[in-house]
């Protein structure tokens, strides 16, 4: 190979990181810069320019001083972005205004900030956060919940523990990982890699978290019982309550590919049983049910294909709508969902 040849080869292999890294810095400077939004705007076309005379300096023969001078500007930028830290003290959205806060006394789980609303439309809503208690010694079922928003790849994830109530049926709590937005804020993918929004663990009433989505969004939703030992189920639920504890204690950034809706049951559903091969499904969240299929833990001898038909409760949550007895409607005719967990069924 020619020098010139060569010499152009290691121009474009400096040249990718700096456009990939100039691209980045431009985002944080755009989500995160404490100006208004003029002068950020200024500011990422000032760094714009910057990374541009760079890399004519680069392609001019001058590569040390270009790289040099970038890279110090590049460093200079990373010590400001990793000081940003979350807040708690933020003018919240009511349906993330508060913290779920639980207490455990041996089987005995006490949930306070239960959210139960009334929803109407996303701005029309009754408040309602309620104090609720669970036995664990009662605990029964596992489902998992696909909330589709945007086609077939992008689905958010709840998962909804059942307890049995001692009269016959069964009481349902749902858990929901999300942003904790601002009142002027909405979800955005691509914020959501910069620091944009908070995290928030919500526990709610299935009226709520499933019927908003349903009834009020217009997405459509799917559920499948997930098949767990008891055990486990209690493992998974005692995660959920130390995950609240934790983003008491602190709060914690959502993020779009490390810390979201799926990832982080992932992650402590592998605290919990361990051997779960990580898997592009699991940031695909719309194809979750074929992973969770692959790995056994959906009811055992039914195809994907039926489950995913008779899980889809969009109609029938529509019809619910209020009924109290909205869970049991919303599972009429799901494979496993006949009042016993896969596990004990005879």
């Amino acid at each position: 190979m020619n020098e010139s040849r060569l010499g152009w080869l290691r121009r474009i292999a400096a040249s990718l990181p700096l456009l990939l890294t100039a691209l980045w810095a431009a985002l944080a400077l755009h989500y995160q810069l404490p100006l208004s939004p003029e002068l950020r705007v200024a500011a990422v076309v000032a760094w714009g320019l910057f990374a541009i005379a760079a890399l004519l300096l680069l392609w001019r023969g001058q590569p040390w001083r270009a790289l040099l001078t970038y890279g110090l500007a590049f460093a200079l930028l990373l010590g400001w972005w990793v000081r940003l830290v979350p807040s708690d003290t933020r003018d919240w959205a009511d349906d993330v205004a508060r913290h779920l806060q639980p207490r455990v006394q041996g089987s005995q789980v006490l949930l306070q900030n239960v959210r139960n609303f009334d929803w109407r439309s996303d701005t029309d809503y009754t408040a309602r956060w309620e104090a609720r208690r669970y036995d664990l010694d009662r605990l029964r079922t596992v489902d998992m919940g696909l909330s589709y928003w945007m086609g077939p790849a992008i689905a958010h994830t709840l998962v909804s523990f059942g307890f049995d109530d001692g009269r016959g049926g069964t009481d349902y709590v749902a858990f929901s990982i999300e942003i904790r937005k601002e009142r002027h804020e909405r979800f955005s993918a691509v914020a959501g890699f910069f620091k944009e929004f908070e995290l928030s663990l919500v526990a709610g009433d299935e009226r709520d978290l499933l019927r908003v989505r349903t009834n009020v969004r217009n997405e459509d939703v799917y559920l499948y019982r997930v098949q767990m030992a008891p055990a486990a189920m209690r493992s998974l639920f005692l995660a959920y309550v130390a995950e609240a504890e934790s983003l008491q204690r602190q709060p914690r950034f959502y993020d779009t590919l490390t810390a979201n809706c799926t990832t982080i049951v992932y992650q402590m559903a592998q605290r919990i049983v361990g051997g779960l091969p990580a898997d592009w499904r699991l940031l695909a969240s719309g194809y979750l049910p074929e992973y969770v299929h692959d790995v056994g833990a959906l009811a055992p001898g039914v195809p994907l294909d039926a489950l995913r038909s008779a899980g889809r409760i969009t109609l029938r949550a529509q019809a619910a709508d209020a009924d109290p007895q909205f869970s049991r409607a919303i599972r009429a005719g799901i494979p496993g969902m006949n009042g016993l967990s896969p596990m004990q069924s005879p």
